[in-house]
């Protein structure tokens, strides 16, 4: 775990370097994706059921890829109440924060006479990828699917593999929750190809969502262009700002939460209490061991992990700008001010009484979000992510004769003579 100091002379350079490492895999899996896109292109879903047979184990006819009616139920069934009641809570939350964000159509007259204005139509289908195994997170079906069918999206197709023929229920039942219409059988960077290209019975869709490992995010990169995609999703981070009012027991807490999702994740503290960083440091050594996922967390806070000590709050903002994290936590006496200050990040959690996990599961924000630096430039999956929006304009005689002049001229100028004709023809 790194220390840093503002105060120190090679805080610049250190600080610098933190920020430049985005923990990517090592591993260049790309030509092995694009030898994988190819061959589905190809084959179509021969190519799927091979390397499904390969690599989870389970033979695919075309009739067996997608979960039956009865498979569904049989799965759901073994969800316990409980835990049934928290997903519907889940996903009731969800969708009623997602319901805020459709956006209005507009349709509006100028002075000129010209009707010009836009409408959002959602995509005819959506696919949404879910990771299978250890990775396989019905909290992350409801944050991708719901903010789709919010939209208005006809259908949503999902694809999750199923090592050993093994599926986990939660998944199942999440889907249903969420209004997913089909569920195949199939992961991996030839699941993705397949929602792209579309290989009877899987389906062509228009927008790919939902996160993989370092095969899938690959995959969607390159389809980018023959599909849509939401963003390519890098290893998980965690920042949390702090003071001297906040509890180190809950702070180290919250930095494993996002510890124990990957070894290549990332937990940083920043804070103006030299006590507090030692306070929490000592707490992450006393409940690490306490874990089930402890070679992950401690993988993850050995290698990447961070506390930053500067000596004012005041310092703060542009540090969190420069690091642009997934999430952002703030624990200080007055945590609105550095919110209000910050400009770069996925999720902000404010105050003590908001760790990231409320947010993962059951507050209403979705938990997709830019990983890697790229809240700089992004932001998280919405509802906005499966709509389209289209500009129209009619000029109609009069506003014809407002407008023809300019634009015959700035046609000219461009020397387009073509499109200086197509206006002066109807003069």
């Amino acid at each position: 775990m790194m220390r840093l100091r503002s105060r120190d002379a090679d805080f610049a350079a250190r600080f610098a370097a933190l920020v430049a490492d985005t923990r990517e895999p090592d591993s260049d899996v790309a030509q092995d994706v694009r030898a994988i896109l190819a061959r589905v292109s190809a084959e179509g879903f021969a190519a799927v059921a091979d390397y499904t047979r390969q690599f989870d184990k389970v033979s695919l006819t075309p009739e067996t890829a997608c979960f039956t009616e009865a498979e569904r139920l049989a799965a759901e069934a073994q969800v316990s109440a409980e835990t049934h009641a928290a997903l519907e809570l889940a996903a009731e939350r969800i969708r009623a924060f997602h319901a805020l964000q459709v956006p209005a159509d507009h349709d509006g007259t100028d002075a000129a006479g010209v009707r010009s204005g836009w409408r959002y139509t959602a995509m005819a289908r959506a696919g949404l990828y879910v990771p299978g195994g250890r990775a396989a997170y019905p909290s992350s079906v409801l944050m991708n699917a719901i903010p789709a069918k919010v939209a208005g999206v006809d259908e949503l197709v999902m694809v999750t593999p199923t090592p050993d023929g093994v599926v986990n229920p939660l998944v199942l039942l999440a889907a249903r929750l969420a209004g997913v219409d089909r569920i195949f059988r199939i992961g991996g960077a030839q699941a993705v190809a397949a929602l792209a290209y579309g290989t009877a019975p899987i389906p062509q869709c228009d927008v790919i969502v939902g996160p993989g490992n370092a095969w899938v995010a690959e995959a969607k990169r390159q389809l980018f262009g023959t599909v849509g995609i939401d963003m390519i999703a890098g290893p998980s981070e965690i920042l949390v700002v702090a003071d001297a009012s906040a509890r180190a027991d809950w702070i180290a807490a919250d930095l494993l939460s996002q510890a124990e999702h990957d070894p290549l994740a990332q937990a940083i503290l920043i804070t103006d209490s030299p006590t507090l960083a030692d306070a929490v440091t000592a707490w992450v050594e006393r409940l690490l061991p306490t874990l089930s996922t402890v070679a992950t967390a401690r993988s993850s806070w050995d290698r990447f992990g961070c506390i930053v000590t500067v000596d004012d709050l005041a310092e703060v903002p542009p540090l969190v700008d420069a690091l642009a994290p997934e999430h952002l936590e703030i624990q200080t006496a007055d945590p609105h001010v550095l919110f209000a200050a910050v400009r770069n990040a996925g999720s902000v959690f404010i105050g003590s009484h908001t760790p990231e996990a409320i947010g993962d599961y059951i507050g209403g924000p979705n938990h997709v979000l830019p990983t890697s630096r790229r809240a700089r430039f992004a932001s998280g999956l919405g509802v906005r992510d499966f709509l389209k929006r289209t500009t129209f304009l009619e000029a109609g005689p009069r506003g014809f004769a407002a407008l023809a002049g300019s634009a015959a001229a700035l046609a000219d100028a461009e020397g387009l003579a073509a499109h200086a004709l197509s206006v002066r023809i109807r003069g």
